[in-house]
């Protein structure tokens, strides 16, 4: 181990598990100082110049603080692109890389499709990307979140059309014209709060996260009434869930006359992803 590996090792063995500390030096080194993995594998000494020195002294303040990596390097990896984030936006995770693949799957002939919740844009310009005939809407009642989405649209030559919307009290007042409405919205109730990570809790928006606990469904309960209207006949609705709500979840969607529901795990073998006919 060179003396670089070795500080930012030294530095980090407190705050963060082994595994993450091996995993953050060689992609500190690597990725974020254009530093030679092979150099870093064989614990070659390497000198680093004065500006990779400060750059380098930069990450390891900021990962004391606990601000997560995505957000030092500027840029989360989802789907296969490199999307912008920024404390505005939830960073993405590999359970809704799950959700719009099953939605691709399912769907390869959809034309018109809509994310509700859209915040960095992962979930929109994935599916514009992956169903290059369909025209894609998204909407966020965040106006940071929707300024960081725009931003990844136009970086990666995506088509889709962001529209301000506060889905909870907003008068849509649309007419049936989607045949899929994707959301993961703001599951996440207050008391959880206290068995999340401090990289989560204190950084990422709040106002994407989490939900009261008297009332954790309410995202659910009113997009699914909203896609009611929303949806053509046969159309289709996929939710990202709290693990602790699928049952729950699959309910509403019964009640509100939806077919076919289904409570699908996702990697993890957690409840995560609902889906259901129009």
């Amino acid at each position: 181990m060179n003396r670089i590996t070795t500080y930012i090792r030294q530095s980090l063995q407190d705050i963060y598990p082994p595994e993450e500390v091996k995993a953050l030096s060689m992609l500190i080194c690597c990725d974020m100082l254009g530093l030679d993995a092979l150099d870093i594998y064989m614990g070659k000494d390497i000198i680093l110049s004065e500006c990779k020195q400060r750059e380098l002294e930069n990450i390891i303040f900021r990962l004391q603080k606990n601000e997560p990596i995505q957000y030092i390097r500027g840029f989360a990896e989802f789907c296969g692109r490199k999307f912008k984030v920024a404390p505005g936006v939830l960073i993405p995770r590999p359970e809704t890389a799950e959700l719009v693949e099953l939605i691709v799957k399912e769907n390869p002939g959809a034309r018109h499709l809509l994310d509700i919740g859209t915040g960095s844009g992962c979930i929109a310009i994935s599916l514009d990307q992956n169903l290059p005939d369909a025209e894609v809407e998204a909407w966020d009642v965040s106006e940071e979140a929707l300024a960081i989405a725009s931003e990844n649209n136009k970086e990666l030559d995506a088509r889709v059309m962001f529209r301000r919307r506060d889905v909870l009290s907003d008068e849509l007042g649309a007419t049936s014209c989607y045949d899929v409405i994707v959301s993961n919205p703001p599951y996440i109730t207050e008391a959880e709060k206290q068995d999340m990570e401090a990289n989560v809790l204190d950084w990422e928006p709040g106002l994407a996260l989490f939900v009261p606990d008297d009332d954790p469904l309410r995202f659910y309960r009113r997009i699914a009434r909203l896609g009611c209207d929303l949806l053509l006949p046969g159309g289709k609705l996929y939710f990202e869930i709290n693990q602790a709500y699928g049952r729950e979840t699959a309910h509403i969607l019964e009640m509100n006359q939806y077919r076919d529901v289904r409570v699908i795990k996702d990697i993890f073998g957690k409840d995560r992803i609902v889906t259901a006919n129009r």
